[in-house]
């Protein structure tokens, strides 16, 4: 089967159309982002999310048609992000998902972000990755899955708190870095020393698997501000080895993940790895994901940096997926939050 589907995602702060055919073949690409619109703020407002998604979502989806040289009339199929993210940005994708599918009397598809995230890691896979342990590591999301296939995924664990990405952001703003986060963070962690501080590592006292945030976040800010949770944060400036708060920070998160993570595989018995989301363009996680996971005899596959981050070529690709296993919703389709 080589059908045209036609993905939009709108789950947070990124909107993205694209044409995939056959789930893997990438026709186009369309990705607006927001971050000059958030960066003032230090983060995702919701709301202005949602202004921006009315915006931009037409103009992208309509450069993304043009881009692969496809009329709407020849897709087999529009896909679009359900569930989960920020309720007002997810009602616009859904939305225009469902107008453009009953002008054409086309089937509607609705995904799982999380799980297009997993699959996104295994577009580029020669051969099924399956069965697999799947890391799902973004500014909105941290958790583990067991995926048996592209449409077969069972959580392990998930963050108690604050996911990865997230407190890269808070990080950053206490160390005076901007927004995102996580490529300031690391961009100022390259001139740092990871071993000169030593902060906290979540470990589960049963023994069991999961990840914590907020205490590392917390570590941070009395680290920076003397002990003191009350004290001003100093100026970038006047930072005492700034360089290797960011270092040491980026470890703990690095350390955290790769353990967890390997943790799950040997809980599982399996010996492949997926890793999608923002945090997963991380050098210090590929590098060390690579290494650790190699020396278990684990496989651990990245996708391209592009893939990543929230786009619209994941949504496509496990839409057609779905499309085949004849999983596609009425018009009554709603978007979710959780």
């Amino acid at each position: 089967m080589s059908e045209l589907v036609l993905g939009i995602e709108s789950s947070c702060d990124e909107t993205a159309a694209a044409v995939v055919r056959g789930g893997r073949e990438v026709l186009s690409s369309v990705v607006h982002s927001q971050i000059a619109e958030h960066a003032v703020y230090g983060g995702v407002v919701p709301e202005i999310a949602g202004r921006s998604h009315l915006k931009k979502i037409l103009p992208v989806v309509d450069a993304a048609l043009e881009q692969a040289s496809i009329d709407l009339d020849e897709l087999d199929g529009i896909a679009v992000t359900q569930r989960p993210g920020l309720i007002g940005s997810l009602l616009v994708g859904v939305s225009v998902a469902k107008s453009l599918a009953f002008t054409r009397q086309t089937p509607l598809i609705p995904v799982h972000h999380i799980e297009a995230h997993v699959y996104a890691a295994s577009m580029e896979c020669e051969e099924a990755p399956y069965p697999c342990i799947a890391l799902v590591v973004s500014g909105g999301h941290t958790a583990l899955y067991r995926a048996e296939s592209a449409l077969e995924m069972t959580l392990i664990a998930s963050t108690l708190d604050d996911a990865a990405g997230e407190a890269f952001d808070k990080v950053s703003w206490l160390l005076g870095c901007g927004y995102p986060g996580g490529p300031a963070v690391s961009a100022l962690a390259r001139d740092g020393d990871p071993s000169s501080i030593r902060f906290p590592r979540y470990l589960p006292r049963d023994g069991g698997i999961g990840f914590s945030f907020s205490g590392l976040k917390t570590a941070v800010l009395y680290h920076l501000r003397g002990g003191d949770a009350l004290a001003p944060t100093p100026a970038p400036e006047d930072m005492v080895g700034r360089a290797d708060v960011a270092a040491a920070f980026e470890q703990a998160v690095v350390d955290a993940l790769v353990t967890q993570t390997l943790a799950a595989c040997r809980k599982e018995g399996i010996q492949r790895v997926l890793v999608g989301g923002g945090v997963a363009c991380n050098a210090h996680l590929r590098e060390e994901l690579g290494v650790r996971a190699g020396g278990a005899g684990v496989e651990a596959t990245f996708p391209s940096p592009a893939y990543c981050t929230d786009n619209a070529v994941m949504i496509a690709g496990l839409g057609y997926e779905l499309l085949r296993a004849g999983r596609t919703a009425s018009w009554e389709l709603d978007a979710l939050a959780r």
